[in-house]
């Protein structure tokens, strides 16, 4: 079985929103959710990016049900306050530190450590945070985080935090939403590359994006977007964004999710795989084999009923063997190329 290391999950909230440290257990037996170690087992999961992600005051359900509409524009959600975000980051770290205790995953903080779980059959988890609103503006929690593990970091999720601003739930749209990086995101870009933390750009404003671009001596890595040619979504990337990831050496992960893979940006998940393939087709057209992986928002998102959670990961790979990507190139799509950008981001 093609083992699958991906570019983004939410793993960690839905076990917040389930009961929080106590409920990780549950995570080896399985449940309702898109990842736990019987589905990953069956699907060949062998690990990704588990983000620290602070939920909204309403939930994501009511999003995903405006998302169903031909066109929609929903706006930014209100800021969240850097004391409340620290304790609920906290609590999200710790549900990690436990689902480690417990022998379902190792955090790695290595390219060599993730390899080494793909080839034992352990699940790699790096530790990722979505949006900084946990981070202060002089930078502590950042280095208390690195410490606990912390290697991978998006400045925003989709509101404004005080290092930038992020893009709303719309469809049609540009990417071109609102203003780049603030004074404080400028100075956590340079810190990150500092520490080898790598930056993630999948939510980011076009500005933010050009932004980072600019400061970062890093590769360019979207974890979790799509092409904006194939889906207009302002989540997407234009193909002037992914002519600087390419330039950068960087890679983006194709995002399972629903309204950012079909072309007329609803969130319904009859999405045929054949469409998730076009998107395949077109990143590796503009960045190369070696630039495109896996960003599926497992947990975070509607994906495509041929899909459905990580067990049906073999679904996917069977219908890009059929499209004619082999063995070579699907190494290289499903672990291979995640593992060359992060030994690059984070060094040896």
């Amino acid at each position: 079985m093609t083992l699958i290391f991906d570019g983004h999950n939410d793993v960690l909230t839905r076990i917040l929103n389930s009961g929080g440290v106590d409920a990780a257990k549950a995570f080896l037996t399985g449940g309702k959710g898109h990842i736990d170690v019987p589905k990953a087992r069956a699907g060949g999961f062998g690990g990704g990016f588990f983000a620290i992600w602070i939920p909204t005051e309403n939930t994501l359900d009511d999003d995903f049900e405006a998302m169903k509409a031909e066109k929609y524009d929903i706006g930014l959600p209100q800021p969240v306050g850097v004391k409340n975000a620290v304790q609920i980051a906290m609590e999200e770290a710790a549900i990690l530190v436990r689902l480690e205790e417990m022998g379902a995953l190792k955090i790695c903080l290595a390219a060599a450590d993730i390899a080494a779980c793909l080839e034992s059959g352990t699940m790699a988890a790096i530790m990722h945070m979505e949006g900084a609103e946990a981070i202060d503006a002089e930078l502590h929690a950042l280095e208390v985080f690195y410490r606990a593990g912390l290697r991978s970091l998006g400045p925003v999720w989709s509101r404004p935090t005080i290092f930038g601003a992020g893009v709303p739930f719309r469809f049609p749209g540009s990417p071109d939403t609102g203003p780049g990086l603030t004074e404080h995101g400028a100075k956590l870009v340079r810190r990150c590359n500092a520490l080898r933390i790598m930056i993630d750009l999948s939510h980011i404003t076009e500005k933010g994006f050009w932004d980072v671009a600019r400061l970062s001596d890093a590769p360019l890595v979207a974890t979790h977007s799509n092409a904006h040619a194939l889906c207009p979504h302002v989540r997407n990337l234009t193909d002037k964004q992914l002519a600087a990831i390419a330039e950068s050496d960087g890679m983006v992960g194709v995002n399972f999710a629903a309204s950012f893979l079909r072309e007329d940006g609803r969130m319904l998940s009859d999405v045929p795989l054949e469409q998730m393939l076009r998107h395949f087709d077109h990143l590796i057209g503009h960045l190369g084999e070696d630039r495109v992986g896996f960003g599926s928002d497992f947990d975070g998102a509607v994906v495509p009923r041929a899909i459905k959670d990580a067990s049906g990961l073999p679904n996917l790979i069977e219908a890009m063997r059929g499209h004619g990507y082999d063995d070579a190139l699907l190494a290289k799509l499903c672990h291979g190329n995640w593992l060359r950008v992060l030994e690059k981001t984070w060094g040896g």
